[in-house]
């Protein structure tokens, strides 16, 4: 309880609240939009919070549990928790918001009301998603969580943003129509029950559970993405724009990888195993394939959108090796891509809010004219090629330690992306801030400002942060992925 009201409720629809009042408000006055839009986002932040500081780190059972009737007829309940492996992500989303509310700060100027209020909706219902144990108030927040995206792209983004808006829409929509089908069965085969913790008792034969594991797989590899089902993605983000790019890798894939861990593993633990070959090898494609298509990009975005591909690989793959080391390593993974991801896309949107070119060739000589933004871009593109140090060594590291606990080939192949990144990361680096000015209009680049600097410094420390000292974040996770890898070892048949 946080001020005599339940606290993952206010994490879910304060958010939400201020999202409504900032489209309420609407465009009358700028200036008190934008602030109320940054309140919003503020304390949807600090009431997340206590979520850390109450939370039990020697138990793996759901905590701030909320259970209310809602539909009794269908027995659908109101039915609120987070554990180990849901908190995390719910801070993530909540410590990303703000961060896209002051990026749009200045940049966004028509419409302002509307595209604050997305954001801040959008908070709200990914808060609800992670937050969910009832199968129909998940479903709920996982339909939803479309709506604002398809709008943000739809209204603020590219040329083609319609075309790119509206292949998002039906790639998720069908993906998600599929788990709709599994949890209906569901329901049926528990005797009328919607609770997802009850679904993970139930005792299911092997042909339903790989039915309901290739149906679940579709919904999840569509959001995360996996190779083949991923060419929505770098539409979307070359269309999208900074703050939709920023949320659409930091915070919406992570809604893929939170269902495999939620619904996939636990639901269908023996189908898991048995389809884990398959899984290993979709993510070691989408880790060296993509890796390999992101070194042919020309376009900025397009580039850290296929690393997003490829990273994201490097959690799927951890989820299938079936120990500590590959689900921890997982999990680390998708934080410290929230953080790299998103602050890889706000470097792009600065270089474009000055020069309106997303294009590689049309910069080279940066450093001279912008080098504060210079020295952020560095360490960022660093963090994206897995140096020691920064939180893109970690997770990487855990799951390639856990690959080699398997198999040593998957942890050949999944090493390679060590090199691979390193390999396209640094060359756009290179073209882009280094060599000879390529472009007249480089020489008028002025360097970042005090808002800028502001969001690429809380990045840059939490990317440090986590590189660094990661053990708070695995203390946290450790005894919901032990009890998760406990649960998926035994047998249902």
């Amino acid at each position: 309880m946080l001020f005599g009201f339940p606290l993952i409720s206010l994490i879910i629809w304060l958010p939400i609240i201020f999202g409504l009042a900032v489209l309420i408000l609407g465009d009358r006055d700028l200036k008190i939009t934008r602030w109320l839009s940054l309140s919003g986002a503020v304390v949807g932040f600090l009431v997340a919070l206590p979520l850390l500081s109450g939370f039990d780190t020697t138990i793996s059972s759901m905590q701030f549990v909320e259970h209310i009737s809602w539909f009794e007829r269908l027995n659908v309940f109101y039915h609120l928790g987070v554990d180990g492996i849901s908190m995390p992500l719910i801070i993530l989303n909540c410590f990303t918001t703000p961060l896209v509310i002051i990026a749009g700060w200045e940049v966004i100027q028509r419409r302002v009301s509307q595209y604050m209020g997305a954001f801040l909706i959008m908070s709200g219902i990914v808060n609800g998603v992670f937050a969910s144990l009832d199968a129909v108030l998940f479903y709920t927040f996982w339909e939803a969580s479309l709506i604002p995206m398809f709008i943000i792209i739809g209204i603020w983004g590219g040329p083609n943003r319609v075309y790119a808006a509206i292949k998002f829409f039906l790639y998720t929509l069908m993906g998600s129509l599929l788990m709709l089908v599994a949890l209906i069965y569901l329901y049926q085969t528990s005797d009328g029950s919607f609770s997802i913790e009850d679904y993970h008792r139930l005792p299911l034969p092997m042909t339903a559970q790989i039915l309901i594991f290739l149906a679940f797989l579709i919904a999840f590899a569509v959001k995360v993405p996996m190779w083949p089902v991923h060419t929505w993605l770098p539409d979307a983000h070359v269309e999208a724009p900074t703050g939709g790019s920023v949320i659409l890798a930091a915070i919406l894939l992570k809604l893929g990888g939170y269902g495999f861990l939620r619904f996939s593993l636990p639901i269908a633990p023996d189908a898991s195993h048995e389809l884990a070959t398959l899984m290993i090898v979709l993510s070691l494609i989408a880790v060296v394939y993509i890796g390999l298509v992101a070194l042919m990009q020309q376009d900025m975005k397009k580039l850290i959108a296929y690393s997003s591909v490829s990273h994201m690989g490097f959690v799927t793959l951890g989820f299938f090796l079936f120990n500590s080391y590959g689900l921890e390593g997982a999990m680390v993974q998708m934080i410290s891509h929230g953080f790299i991801s998103g602050a890889m896309f706000l470097c792009v949107g600065v270089l474009y809010d000055r020069l309106h070119s997303r294009q590689i060739a049309d910069y080279g000589g940066v450093v001279n004219k912008m080098p504060i933004f210079a020295a952020f871009f560095m360490l960022f593109a660093m963090a994206n090629a897995g140096l020691p140090g920064t939180s893109g060594f970690v997770g990487e590291f855990m799951v390639i330690m856990g690959a080699i606990e398997v198999n040593f080939w998957y942890a050949f192949f999944a090493a390679l992306t060590l090199i691979l990144g390193a390999s396209y990361t640094l060359w756009m680096y290179k073209r882009v801030i280094f060599g000879a000015v390529a472009n007249a209009k480089v020489e008028n680049l002025s360097d970042i400002g005090s808002r800028e600097f502001l969001i690429l410094a809380i990045l840059a420390v939490a990317v440090l942060w986590l590189g660094l000292y990661p053990s708070p974040l695995t203390e946290v996770m450790h005894v919901s992925i032990d009890n998760l890898l406990e649960h998926v070892s035994r047998s249902k048949l």
